[in-house]
């Protein structure tokens, strides 16, 4: 059975690659989606910033052909900017609108958004129910279980949310206040899921990091896909590893030190490609560290790379790296 959001057919099992702010941009997505991911979305955009049409918010909605199916993930506070943000959003053509209710960050949830919305579900079902009727898309939802362990809600959330109108919903498996700490926790995602009124699909969030977690839990908590953040940062090659392991029950073999030099390179050149050199190359420097963890004696490297100003330079390092350590694990 195909997972459907409204017309988009995701496939089986769809892995998702989760909206981070700073990481899930185009040149992230880039290297994500050739390594498998099957829905994607832009980092979350700030309602009030689309709104006062400030660069950085714009600049977010960038969104390519070849990343599709690809959703604009949207927060805010006040019902009728989330309305207007989602016009805007919907006129860059994504495939569907995504909101946050998510993020547990101070400076978002402290303003009335994000998470912080899960003290307030009435407030949240209307701003939903705008959302839903601004725009021809489909319109999905990202949250997590509740604000605090008192107040775990999201199985009402999911219902009221389906009834005005949502086409699919992911549940990160930890309150607000756990931030990202402890352990995700999915029993009350499946709940949601065996929840006979519940039609749309239901994928989980928090604590995806190897092939067999996502086996095993794909059968314990029997989810429609899963969603994967923070062990794709500096390895796409989560995805295709996942697909593998689901197919043929055996793990794929780890990136070469070519393959990891080869994705770095093109994240780079793509980051490069969209903000130009001086941008592009800022912005690539909090990525080297995660292409090339666990590799010993790196720290050489890694210091050449962050400081190297132009493309020619970057390029040569990670052509020594390759050399370097090849030879080393040959």
């Amino acid at each position: 059975m195909s997972v459907q959001i409204g017309n988009i057919d995701l496939g089986e099992f769809p892995l998702l690659l989760a909206p981070m702010e700073d990481v899930s941009n185009p040149p992230f997505r880039y290297v994500c989606k050739q390594n498998g991911a099957d829905l994607m979305y832009t980092e979350f955009i700030s309602s009030e910033g689309l709104i006062r049409d400030a660069a950085k918010s714009r600049q977010k909605l960038d969104i390519f052909e070849y990343e599709r199916p690809i959703g604009i993930q949207i927060f805010g506070s006040d019902i009728e900017h989330m309305r207007e943000a989602t016009e805007i959003a919907s006129q860059v053509n994504p495939d569907l609108i995504d909101i946050n209710y998510g993020c547990p960050v101070k400076n978002v949830a402290c303003r009335g958004a994000g998470a912080s919305l899960l003290q307030d579900v009435d407030k949240m079902v209307a701003m939903t129910k705008a959302v839903v009727e601004a725009t021809h898309l489909p319109v999905t939802v990202k949250t997590r279980l509740g604000w605090d362990d008192n107040t775990k809600n999201v199985y009402t959330v999911a219902e009221r949310l389906q009834d005005v109108g949502i086409q699919a919903l992911t549940i990160h498996g930890r309150t607000r206040a756990q931030m990202y700490k402890g352990l995700a926790d999915w029993t009350l995602i499946r709940e949601i899921k065996k929840n006979p009124r519940i039609k749309i699909p239901i994928f989980g969030n928090g604590d995806i990091d190897s092939p067999q977690k996502a086996a095993q839990w794909r059968l314990e908590y029997e989810v429609d896909g899963m969603m994967i953040g923070r062990a794709a940062i500096g390895y796409p090659w989560i995805f295709r590893e996942i697909k593998h392991f689901f197919k043929t029950g055996e793990f794929l073999d780890k990136p070469t030190i070519a393959e990891r030099v080869d994705a770095c390179k093109t994240h780079l050149e793509r980051s490069v490609e969209w903000k130009g050199p001086k941008t592009g190359i800022f912005e690539m420097r909090r990525h080297y560290s995660n292409y090339f963890k666990g590799l010993d004696h790196f720290k050489e490297y890694r210091t050449k790379l962050v400081t190297a100003a132009t493309m020619a330079d970057i390029q040569e390092i990670l052509f020594d790296v390759a050399e370097a350590y090849s030879a080393e694990l040959a």
